[in-house]
Parts: C-alpha cells; sequence; structure tokens
C-alpha cells in the first residue's frame, strides 16, 4: 500500500465520541498490517468551551481554540484534518477557507451518505446548537436534498441524549433517543442521521433497527478513510447493500408505520 496521507484529528469533544471515530477509522481503511493504517496525529482537548452554549448564547467562545487547535495540528505535520464533532463545524465554516491543509467536513459527509441511504429524505437528529446554527439546513438545500426537523419536544429529549452519552449513562441515552425516533418514525418513516457525534453511542442502546440511522461517525470516518486512501478506490459504504434497499424503500409511505424492532 503506498503511504497515505497524515491525518490530524482535532477531538475531545466528547472523549467517547472521538473514540468510536477512531476504531470507526481503523475498521474503514483497507489495511492488511499495521504498517498500512495512517499516520494519526491526536489532538483531544476537552477544554473546549461548549458549542451548543455558546451558539444558543450567540457567543463565539468556542471559534479561537477550535482554530488554534486546526492550525497546530497543520503545523505538526497533518495534510488533512477531521474533527469528530458536528456542532464545531458551525465554527469551523467562518475559517476553513484560511485553514492550510484540507479538512474532511462532517456535514457534507453525512449529508451525501444519507443520499446514498436514503434518497427520500431524512430526519436532521443533532443537538440544539447544530440544529439552530442551520449548518445541515444550508448544505442539504444546496444539494436539494430533503431534511426533516423534529418539532421542540422532540428536540429536547434528542439533546437531553447527547448529554446523558457525555456523562457516560449510555443505557439512559439509549432510551431516551429511543423514545425520540420512534415518534419521528410513526411521522415519517425515513431513516434518522445522527448529526452529533453522541448520538450514534446513544442509538447502538436504543433498540431501533441499525439500518435506521445515517450515523456522521461512521460518515466521516468513510469519508476520511477515502480521502486518506484515494487510489485505493471508494471506501467501505456506511450500510450493507440489503440496509440501504431496506432504507431506501422505506420512504415511499409517509405515513407508515415504522418497521419491525422500532414498534
Amino acid at each position: 500500500m503506498a503511504r497515505s496521507r497524515t491525518l490530524g484529528v482535532l477531538g475531545g469533544m466528547g472523549p467517547a465520541a472521538t473514540a468510536e471515530f477512531l476504531r470507526l477509522l481503523a475498521v474503514r481503511v483497507a489495511a492488511g498490517s499495521d504498517q498500512e493504517h495512517p499516520r494519526i496525529l491526536m489532538l483531544s482537548e476537552p477544554g473546549i468551551p461548549d458549542r451548543t452554549a455558546a451558539l444558543l448564547r450567540g457567543d463565539d467562545a468556542p471559534l479561537l481554540p477550535i482554530r488554534q487547535a486546526l492550525f497546530t495540528l497543520a503545523g505538526w505535520g497533518a495534510e488533512l484534518l477531521a474533527v469528530p464533532c458536528n456542532t464545531a463545524h458551525v465554527y469551523i465554516d467562518r475559517f476553513r477557507s484560511r485553514l492550510p491543509v484540507p479538512l474532511v467536513h462532517i456535514v457534507e459527509a453525512s449529508v451525501r451518505a444519507a443520499e446514498v441511504a436514503s434518497p427520500d429524505g431524512a430526519w436532521l437528529t443533532a443537538t440544539a446548537g447544530t440544529v439552530a446554527g442551520g449548518i445541515y439546513q444550508r448544505y442539504a438545500q444546496q444539494r436539494g436534498y430533503r431534511l426533516l426537523l423534529p418539532d421542540e419536544a422532540l428536540q429536547q429529549r434528542i439533546h437531553a441524549a447527547t448529554v446523558l452519552v457525555k456523562a457516560n449513562r449510555l443505557p439512559a441515552a439509549g432510551t431516551t433517543l429511543g423514545s425520540a425516533v420512534h415518534e419521528l418514525l410513526r411521522i415519517r418513516c425515513l431513516p434518522v442521521i445522527s448529526a452529533c457525534t453522541e448520538l450514534p453511542l446513544a442509538y447502538a442502546h436504543s433498540g431501533l433497527p441499525a439500518e435506521f440511522q445515517v450515523s456522521s461517525v461512521d460518515a466521516l470516518a468513510s469519508a476520511c478513510a477515502h480521502a486518506l486512501y484515494a487510489h485505493r478506490g471508494p471506501a467501505p459504504g456506511l450500510l450493507s447493500s440489503t440496509a440501504r434497499r431496506a432504507v431506501a424503500g422505506s420512504g415511499s409511505g409517509s405515513t407508515s408505520d415504522p418497521p419491525e424492532g422500532a414498534r
């Protein structure tokens, strides 16, 4: 295998999601030995101020430390950047064009993965900050992709699930998210984009079918694997072909019952 580019990862927002991203990246890289995996430079900085709280207050507290950390990674030798935190990208977009090296954008990767998994559209499940920042809505609109948003009551429950994951309360997070997603599927039977990197961890404890989720963590890992080894062809898909067909087919009925297992 030819040498890949060096990936710089800004993590710690939150730590469990960062660990899951690294696990999935290792799975997505078509490597047959240690030496075929990419070189990764990690800067895990949990001290970056809460992105959602700052966005809802209307302040820029996270912007400078995020920017400094990404420039630090580039200075260390990173040739490609990734940040496994969706809400952080609301700030990153304000200086992305000035970064010295390319950044694999989690929102772009996730929406494109959703287009493949469910051409009819998807629900957006995210932090209150990501929803308020409008970053997913803008990119989906640019691509002509239909993105459905939960009402305020369901949005609060989805956000609460992210907080529970950060507190390492995964079973409670799964129960909270599962009940909210169950209601979304009854409104419109379309998959959910887990557009907070904590949400795939909660979804894994929800009891819901795996094929009704497009994980932003997995989408980012797949996009990074592809960018690191573009000469090897496409990275593995987010879903199996069977699961992809099941998700795509499920979007045809606007008020159908949720699939078995989501009831």
